[in-house]
């Protein structure tokens, strides 16, 4: 049975400031405000709800979009019970107060504090994160980033050699790699390059432990005619390579670092799994387990369904992921589709997962291969493995146990409805 609170509170977060309202049990509103978005606004809003509770803060539940933040853990720090709702449904409950579709954020407090009162199981419990976990999110999320902007600049600087420095490509397309970024601020023009010894080149080669290529068929391919630019052509575009090989350099450093910080803190988890305790430890031993899991997609499981993982709840992990069809049935018609409402992040670690898996790991080969064989397309198919991953997943989380290839292979295959 559903806890009952004595009173709701509807937050319509906002930027600058937040609009508050108190309603009853019954529904009658006791408190409107606006709350500056300080930590003095923060602080006095804990102190007007605490006051209003008689002192009491558990016996309020508080209602508001932002499943995390300054306000949430302000709040959940004074003993308040804090609950998130996805936006999409903020919308549909309004349609009771407001059929003819007006909004403003008075309304918007109302409204989130009166649907708490009324369907609260369309709302989540929100608490807060361990600190290793918040930790973990964010450098995720920052590597992330990182790798985006590596991607980004590196398309940058092919671009530009492209135009005037064709022959480093040959060796890195994707000019993403150190030892080429090395080459052109040491020559940054083909004619200097031209004149660079062999020592010079075995030197940096073996700086950068490249051996695919030898320094004498680096130096033949530098002496190779290059483009004709017109006069200064060339050398502009030479300080444009600088300038994007200065942003890579850095970008690199901070994106090595970052990955060292989160490989730290999964091997910890790894590393302690053995230990009495259970819960994120334990977890992540059981998450390395799984084939096409590595220590990328296992900080990004922890960070970004921490919530999930905890609870063992399959149908929410699928879901965040993207993984779970979206089946739209009306009369005759019946269409299953790709859930688009999902978490990037773990949407795209569950594609890497499936990606590796079908590689080698043999059910979960076989299992691809029958949904191709039903007609579902690559990336389709390749959903399907990764639902029926998190599957196992959550089964051995539940039961404490380590994936077992011989066990899995053995069981008859569970039918999945790929989109």
């Amino acid at each position: 049975m559903e806890r009952q609170y004595d009173q709701y509170v509807g937050i319509d977060w906002g930027s600058q400031r937040h609009v508050i309202c108190v309603l009853d049990a019954q529904g009658q509103v006791l408190h409107e405000a606006r709350v500056d978005n300080t930590g003095r606004g923060l602080a006095g809003l804990a102190e007007q709800l605490t006051a209003l509770s008689s002192g009491q803060p558990q016996e309020l539940a508080v209602a508001i979009e932002q499943p995390a933040g300054a306000v949430v853990e302000t709040l959940l720090a004074r003993g308040m019970a804090v609950f998130s709702l996805n936006p999409k449904q903020l919308d549909r409950f309004r349609d009771r107060h407001r059929p003819a579709g007006s909004k403003d954020d008075r309304l918007d407090a109302r409204v989130l504090a009166d649907s708490l009162r009324t369907d609260r199981p369309a709302f989540r419990p929100v608490a807060v994160l361990p600190q290793d976990t918040q930790r973990l999110r964010e450098l995720v999320r920052s590597e992330i980033e990182l790798s985006d902007d590596l991607r980004r600049h590196a398309n940058q600087l092919r671009a530009v050699l492209q135009e005037y420095y064709p022959q480093l490509l040959e060796l890195a397309g994707a000019a993403d790699e150190p030892w080429i970024w090395d080459l052109v601020q040491r020559a940054p023009l083909p004619a200097q390059a031209a004149r660079l010894q062999e020592g010079t080149l075995a030197a940096l080669l073996k700086r950068h432990r490249i051996r695919r290529v030898s320094a004498a068929q680096l130096s033949a391919l530098l002496r190779t005619p290059a483009f004709y630019r017109a006069p200064g052509a060339a050398e502009a575009s030479s300080e444009h390579a600088l300038l994007l090989v200065e942003r890579l350099e850095l970008i690199h450093r901070q994106l090595v670092t970052t990955r060292q910080r989160v490989g730290r803190l999964v091997d910890a988890a790894h590393d302690a799994a053995g230990a009495p305790q259970e819960g994120e430890h334990r977890d992540a031993q059981i998450l390395r387990s799984l084939p096409g899991v590595g220590r990328f997609i296992t900080a990004t499981m922890l960070a970004e369904a921490p919530e999930a993982l905890r609870d063992r709840d399959y149908h929410r992990l699928r879901a965040e992921a993207g993984q779970a069809p979206v089946t739209k049935a009306s009369g005759k018609s019946r269409r299953v589709q790709m859930r688009r409402a999902h978490n990037e992040r773990l949407t795209n670690a569950c594609y890497h997962m499936a990606r590796v898996a079908i590689m080698h790991d043999p059910a979960a080969r076989e299992h691809y291969q029958r949904l191709r064989q039903r007609g579902g397309r690559h990336a389709a198919a390749l959903r399907g493995v990764a639902d029926r991953l998190l599957r196992i997943l959550i089964a051995m989380l539940r039961d404490g146990t380590l994936y077992d290839p011989a066990r899995t292979r053995s069981r008859a295959a569970v039918p999945t409805q790929a989109a």
